[in-house]
């Protein structure tokens, strides 16, 4: 059977791969966070990587199809606003005017002082265009690794956005339609990410929040992580635009992961992994139809963007010394009812809002004339794409 043939939008567990993912950064971040470095460079690399490229190469195969079947800009847009504004607002209202504070009373120092000031405001402002523009709330969080970064995750949804963006301008211009194109363009992200610097090499110096970063280096740091990301996403892509072609079977999913682990001894696995990645994780999303693995809540972008404060605020608690396994599942346990919080508050009835308005699109465009979008991914049964970053 065929990737296209087998993919069931309603039936799958991509939710379920997405809240893996999710809660696979807080595994990797709970090393850094606490001080300890794992040696063994392969581990080190997929620990650190893996999660957040599974996160894009799902995007990209969706995020495709919901553009192809329902190429219509201003739907596309707000769809995509809809999914990531409402709970990337929600939590940077929290961490500013509770963590931060929180943090602070921890401490001993004056949290009402940090609550009345310009500071929570400034930093829910100045971030909520998705860029991150700031990263310390009145130059909290204090006396951890990562001084002054209450959320080292929401880097990548500038990139997720960027993806967006990209989908919408190459289908208005017809070339998400030509066959050669997307694995042209993931040839040359490839091709692009063995000419820049690994963008790991400043992720992952922790006085890098408070060191003056010279623009050019920021610029090299942007192209990096614009050529790893945009690769994991042409590769999903690439994956939905061959949907009919190519095979889903266990069998090579399995192959897809051994792969990846192989490739994991390269400086960059994602020269050979990537598509691999791509094909193991959105076959075997695919192929899993259990009922218990099709979750009707997403909980991913949730974990996603709340597991870092939540990880500083323990750290600053006093569990900073435990084994970093231990901390990970401390930190996931109590980031989850965030993520139900943000999924219930403001995911959901977005999501609801999102659905109502494409169905008023899909009446207009049958008022006009007798065609319809082939159904996607794009309904309220299947949470929408995001990252994680995702």
């Amino acid at each position: 059977m065929k990737l296209g043939q087998a993919f069931d939008p309603r039936r799958n567990a991509l939710n379920a791969w997405r809240l893996t993912l999710a809660t696979g950064v807080i595994l990797w971040h709970s090393f850094p966070l606490t001080g300890h470095h794992i040696a063994f460079q392969p581990v080190h690399q997929l620990l650190r990587d893996a999660w957040v490229d599974g996160f894009f190469a799902i995007s990209g195969f969706l995020i495709t199809w919901s553009w192809l079947s329902n190429p219509r800009l201003c739907t596309y847009l707000v769809a995509r606003g809809l999914r990531i504004l409402p709970g990337l607002w929600l939590c940077l209202i929290i961490t500013a005017f509770v963590i931060a504070p929180v943090s602070v009373a921890i401490q001993g120092g004056p949290a009402a002082k940090l609550l009345l000031s310009r500071a929570p405001l400034e930093y829910v402002l100045k971030n909520c265009a998705v860029l991150m523009a700031q990263l310390d709330v009145g130059g909290t969080p204090r006396g951890v690794l990562f001084a002054g970064n209450w959320n080292g995750s929401l880097w990548t949804l500038i990139f997720e956005v960027l993806c967006y963006i990209a989908v919408a301008v190459l289908g208005l211009v017809g070339l998400l339609n030509r066959r050669w194109f997307i694995p042209a363009a993931l040839a040359l992200m490839l091709f692009w990410s063995t000419r820049l610097p690994p963008w790991y090499l400043f992720a992952e110096n922790p006085a890098a929040p408070q060191q003056h970063v010279d623009a050019a280096k920021s610029l090299a740091v942007a192209e990096a992580s614009a050529a790893r990301l945009f690769t994991m996403f042409f590769a999903g892509a690439l994956l939905y635009q061959f949907r009919n072609v190519i095979p889903a079977r266990w069998s090579l999913v399995a192959v897809c992961f051994a792969v990846v682990i192989a490739a994991s001894a390269l400086p960059n696995y994602r020269l050979i992994g990537a598509i691999p990645l791509a094909y193991a994780i959105i076959v075997s999303g695919t192929l899993i139809r259990h009922k218990r693995l099709r979750l009707r809540t997403d909980f991913s972008y949730g974990v996603y963007i709340y597991a870092f404060p939540v990880q500083q605020l323990l750290i600053i608690g006093g569990l900073g010394t435990v084994n970093p396994i231990v901390f990970a599942i401390i930190a996931a346990i109590a980031t989850f009812p965030l993520a139900a919080l943000s999924w219930f508050l403001v995911e959901k009835p977005a999501l609801s809002l999102k659905a109502r308005l494409k169905q008023k699109s899909i009446a207009k465009s049958a008022e006009r004339g007798p065609t319809q979008p082939v159904p996607g991914p794009d309904q309220p049964e299947l949470a929408e794409p995001h990252h994680p970053g995702q």
